[in-house]
């Protein structure tokens, strides 16, 4: 079993770093190498750290990465690790406000030193007639707990959406390697693929109705379109289309965008139908 590793733009859908780890490593032995990458492939001088939120999930949320977060000069927006301490610190809320429909929220004096100035919000869940509680660690300011929640809750969800468009729409999981490194190149030519498709989606698909497709339509849908590519001299001189296909309209105009932005029009490329084979 293998453990895949992601940090992701939530704008622009890119992947930033990815990683493979043993299946028995979790998630909080993966952050720091995860950071580290990142802050290398951008490298992120002291004052832009200081301008850099990680808003973390409770499996990162250890005391230890936070402090190393902090350490390194970032700003945290994080949910804390231990459920035993989320229960202490609930006995300590003096005051629940309604959050949703299930819970509340209450602010609480931290009662554990991250070497910053932190804001704690403990949240309280009814699960099965039961309460379950969490807590949340902010070093920016929020002037209230909801909009502590609200920023929390705007984190990214690659686990969710960049994974599983990968998974179906990249064959990710249909693919297995017996080599380790071999699984490696497979995730990172994945993540190229990947990369290369949320450029187009961003840059060629804006404003069509193509635009928030997942990597699964675009793939099947768009870029399995028959069509054919004509080169001179090596430099891609015009794309053809199959005209009876119901999508072939809208994307020419969409490559027409995305190609004279990638080659800025110096190649003289143009885009037009092809005609249906008699």
């Amino acid at each position: 079993m293998r453990q895949l590793g992601r940090v992701s733009s939530v704008k622009y859908q890119e992947t930033l770093w990815s990683g493979l780890f043993p299946g028995n490593v979790l998630t909080m032995q993966c952050l720091q190498q995860a950071v580290s990458n990142v802050e290398s492939s951008f490298e992120l001088a002291e004052q832009q750290r200081k301008r850099t939120l990680y808003r973390l999930d409770g499996g990162s949320g250890t005391d230890e990465n936070l402090r190393w977060l902090l350490n390194k000069g970032y700003q945290i927006l994080a949910k804390g690790f231990s459920g035993k301490r989320a229960h202490a610190l609930a006995d300590q809320v003096s005051r629940w406000d309604i959050f949703d429909d299930q819970s509340w929220l209450g602010w609480v004096e931290p009662t554990f030193d991250l070497g910053r100035s932190i804001q704690v919000v403990v949240r309280r869940k009814l699960h099965k007639g039961h309460f379950k509680h969490s807590y949340y660690v902010a070093t920016p300011t929020f002037s209230s707990k909801r909009a502590l929640m609200i920023h929390y809750n705007q984190r990214g969800g690659a686990e969710i959406e960049q994974f599983r468009n990968d998974k179906s729409g990249l064959h990710l999981s249909a693919r297995r390697k017996q080599s380790f490194q071999a699984q490696l190149a497979l995730v990172l030519l994945t993540d190229l693929t990947h990369n290369l498709l949320a450029d187009f989606r961003h840059r060629g698909l804006a404003g069509s109705r193509f635009s928030e497709w997942g990597s699964k339509r675009i793939v099947r849908d768009l870029l399995a379109i028959p069509g054919r590519l004509h080169y001179q001299s090596g430099e891609l001189k015009r794309i053809e289309l199959l005209y009876s296909h119901q999508y072939a309209d809208e994307l020419i105009i969409c490559l027409e965008r995305y190609c004279s932005g990638q080659f800025d029009n110096r190649n003289g490329l143009y885009l037009h139908e092809l005609c249906q084979p008699e």
